[in-house]
């Protein structure tokens, strides 16, 4: 992707990205007024805000609004040059017809391996590697939540001081469990999500489940295999149920949790970090508050760094199925072969037909927010979005909650809301993840570090203790796509490795689990 600037140290500027673009953003860091002109000659004959886009062309009335070099809308009525293009001057396009995309035609060829870079994490007996040190405790159903949450803290309190190796407690409660059409088809989401969710290898290991006892979603049924998840031993898992007769009060229930919990806080506590080599990482990428800016700084400085986390034979995943939907004919040739691009088409497929039973269609995306950051539709924002995936071949395709059974770049479909992704991805595997937001979300995760970048250098100013990393340097010229790429891999590192700590770990900033599901709640 070519960035073009157009600037002067007192003039008006603006970012093309692609040479057939008749569109541009804004990047001065206030809005520009009619009269405003630029060292091409453009002259705004209206006030444009900060990141909304300026026709650099006349464009008839019902003609093609291009920007990234695709189509993302049509005018609605004659706009003219140095005018300005929002939401309501741009008819949504039809969304690229699936059964006519075509599949690994264009396969990238594997990028030249990147050598010598390591991080210092905690290798666990199945293979895998976390980023944190913790004790996860699964709820099998919602009822248990607050008793949980409140044990969490006498874990805190009073057990891990005891622990120094132990990084904390995560009480993975969650809305599923009872009141549930428990053997749809569809509750597959939602049980194998909580199921995978207990195996992140940040939590080492160690499986234990909070039940209640007459919940539909019996906690052994979180433990056993089923055609897409595998079993977790019992004898490597423990199960407390608040029903049981043995408790006897409240406080009977407290001292059952905390005894189970101190067995395997010792096991946990007997973890140390190692040198690891950076292929055992997974990473997963996601974006959230988007503006205009996200596909021109922060998500092609992430997809930058994608590539060269895979090129380290890392684990890389995007997901947000609605804001891949509309690029995804670009994305179907770069599947590393027929099988995965088939995969893709699935997953396109499955959510054209969840949104057609709700009633509604993909032009519910973007948010007021994202409007008023400058994105006119779910078009533009999906043309964004997917430069978080870089230029690598799409290796596998999982279904929501699915662990992957490759490395390299990966697509996880998942819905766009921010914590619903950020759970789903979670299950799948990730310890670490990458957060850009145009907007501003002080938004974490307490299972895995969450690094947020930037778009906006205004953004990163405002919050400068709640952004890790800041794109905005890239609309200005102060740094390239590259630079903020490579500055992002190594902060991965120094992250995964626990050298370095998030804002959003540093505030003890955690959003709750928001398990998907798609199936009936009755």
């Amino acid at each position: 992707m070519s960035v073009i600037h157009t600037r002067s140290a007192e003039q008006a500027f603006y970012i093309k990205v692609h040479d057939t673009d008749n569109v541009a953003i804004i990047v001065n860091d206030h809005d520009l007024s009619a009269g405003s002109r630029f060292p091409d000659g453009l002259e705004l004959i209206e006030h444009i805000p900060q990141g909304h886009k300026v026709a650099l062309n006349d464009i008839a009335k019902g003609g093609a609004i291009i920007r990234y070099g695709e189509i993302i809308g049509y005018a609605l009525r004659a706009i003219a040059r140095g005018s300005g293009i929002d939401e309501s001057l741009v008819e949504l396009p039809v969304a690229p017809a699936l059964e006519t995309l075509p599949l690994a035609t264009k396969v990238p060829p594997p990028l030249p391996p990147l050598e010598g870079y390591t991080f210092e994490g905690y290798r666990n007996p199945d293979g895998s590697v976390g980023t944190k040190n913790l004790l996860g405790i699964t709820t099998s159903v919602h009822c248990v939540a607050g008793v949980v949450e409140f044990v969490v803290k006498l874990i805190e309190r009073d057990l891990l001081p005891k622990y120094p190796n132990v990084d904390g407690v995560v009480g993975l409660n969650h809305l599923y469990g009872c009141g549930v059409a428990i053997n749809a088809p569809a509750a597959v989401v939602p049980i194998r999500t909580i199921h995978n969710i207990a195996l992140n290898p940040n939590f080492g290991g160690e499986v234990m489940v909070v039940g209640l006892g007459c919940e539909k979603l019996q906690p052994e049924r979180l433990l056993a295999d089923t055609e897409d998840v595998q079993p977790i031993a019992m004898e490597a898992a423990s199960i407390v149920r608040l029903q049981d007769e043995k408790h006897v009060g409240f406080q009977s229930m407290v001292a059952d949790i905390l005894a189970v919990a101190e067995r395997h806080l010792q096991h946990l506590n007997g973890r140390q970090r190692e040198t690891c080599p950076t292929s055992e990482l997974v990473v997963g990428m996601q974006c959230g508050g988007s503006d205009a800016f996200s596909g021109v700084t922060a998500n092609p400085a992430v997809g930058f760094a994608s590539d060269l986390l895979v090129r380290c034979g890392a684990t890389v995943m995007f997901s947000e199925v609605i804001e891949v939907r509309d690029a995804i004919h670009l994305l179907t040739p770069r599947a590393a072969d027929e099988a995965v691009g088939r995969r893709l088409l699935e997953e396109m497929a499955w959510y054209d037909n969840y949104l057609s039973l709700g009633q509604t269609d993909r032009s519910a995306n973007p948010s007021p927010g994202n409007k008023k950051g400058g994105l006119a539709n779910v078009v533009e924002k999906t043309l964004g979005s997917i430069a978080k995936s870089g230029t690598s071949a799409i290796v596998e395709v999982l279904s929501p909650g699915q662990r992957p059974t490759r490395r390299g770049l990966i697509y996880a479909a998942t819905p766009a809301s921010d914590f619903i992704c950020g759970t789903q991805q979670l299950a799948s595997g990730v310890t670490v993840q990458v957060f850009t937001t145009g907007r501003g979300t002080p938004y974490g995760l307490a299972a895995v570090p969450v690094i947020e970048m930037a778009t906006r250098t205004a953004l990163a100013d405002r919050w400068y203790d709640l952004m890790d990393i800041n794109a905005g340097t890239i609309a200005t010229g102060e740094a390239t796509i590259e630079d903020v790429g490579w500055q992002l891999f190594h902060f991965i590192l120094e992250i995964a490795s626990g050298r370095k700590k998030t804002w959003s770990d540093q505030w003890v900033i955690h959003n709750a689990l928001s398990v998907f599901n798609p199936a009936p709640v009755t």
